[in-house]
């Protein structure tokens, strides 16, 4: 990996071509402000902390939405959604230094599957649309909901007729504690949600004009499951061709090379912390 290819990257996103797309490893870093412990993100360390940091038998282990399809027969769906709050939306975490950073640049677009609010937080500096992805619910087309946010007013919720054009759009597909909790966290879930986006109902079509010949930036991504694969797949569509975009993924397994290859997106064997540092950005995280 060239310091060229690096700077391409980042002045591709200063232009709004290239997307960031943000997994759990983009939380790398964010850690309680009580504590000190790192936020639970990745699928292994949001079954220990939705179970009492006790591991699950290895068949739930496997994946977090299996987990919580399991914690969801057991206890009720309210369970997911108020652990999911507690965890996000009521513990205070720092932020780490990529999503000061991007915040920075001002994007017009920006993905971020994870669920806590901390680029939210970012963004509260400046009027953005928040698109959150909703499952299971009765009484709407759609499997999502707007809300706009104004600097000192916060959000306001608006439908699809009224929503404003122009404002930066930050898409949380999996859902935010904030401004109204909302979650996609079970099996069931992404079943209904997977089936909905594939129909297109989970994408307004304002952004699914907007999306159009865009190309993608996969950032503190895992490829190796298929739920995380089918959401990224489907919400990209659309998108550049041949080039669909790049993934930071070090040591990427074959799994996840064809996968991107078989997508149009190119794997570079680097992580955040190389990427920060190409931009001039002070990090300490280490590549994972």
């Amino acid at each position: 990996m060239t310091d060229t290819t690096f700077t391409a990257l980042i002045d591709g996103l200063k232009a709004g071509q290239i997307v960031p797309y943000l997994g759990a490893y983009a939380l790398d870093g964010a850690v309680n402000t009580q504590t000190g412990e790192p936020i639970p993100a990745d699928s292994d360390s949001l079954i220990l902390a939705m179970n009492n940091g006790q591991p699950m038998s290895p068949k739930l282990m496997y994946e977090f939405p299996r987990a919580a399809m399991n914690q969801e027969l057991k206890r009720g769906r309210s369970f997911l959604s108020k652990f999911l709050t507690q965890l996000y939306g009521e513990t205070e975490w720092t932020t780490p230094v990529l999503y000061d950073w991007l915040a920075g640049l001002n994007l017009p677009y920006l993905i971020d599957i994870n669920r806590d609010t901390l680029l939210q937080q970012n963004y509260a500096q400046r009027d953005h649309m928040l698109i959150v992805g909703i499952s299971r619910t009765g009484g709407t087309d759609y499997r999502f909901r707007l809300f706009v946010y104004r600097v000192g007013a916060g959000y306001e919720e608006v439908t699809l007729e009224n929503a404003p054009a122009g404002l930066p759009i930050l898409f949380k597909p999996m859902g935010t504690p904030k401004p109204d909790p909302t979650y996609i966290a079970s099996d069931a879930d992404y079943v209904d949600y997977i089936t909905e986006l594939m129909g297109g109902f989970a994408i307004p079509d304002f952004l699914k004009t907007y999306r159009k010949e865009k190309q993608y930036l996969l950032l503190g991504m895992r490829l190796t499951r298929d739920t995380e694969r089918m959401v990224l797949s489907d919400i990209i569509y659309a998108a550049a061709q041949p080039i669909t975009g790049w993934a930071l993924i070090p040591d990427a397994t074959e799994k996840e090379v064809r996968f991107c290859k078989r997508i149009g997106i190119e794997v570079i064997d680097a992580g955040v912390p190389e990427l920060l540092s190409a931009a001039g950005v002070e990090s300490a995280l280490e590549t994972v």
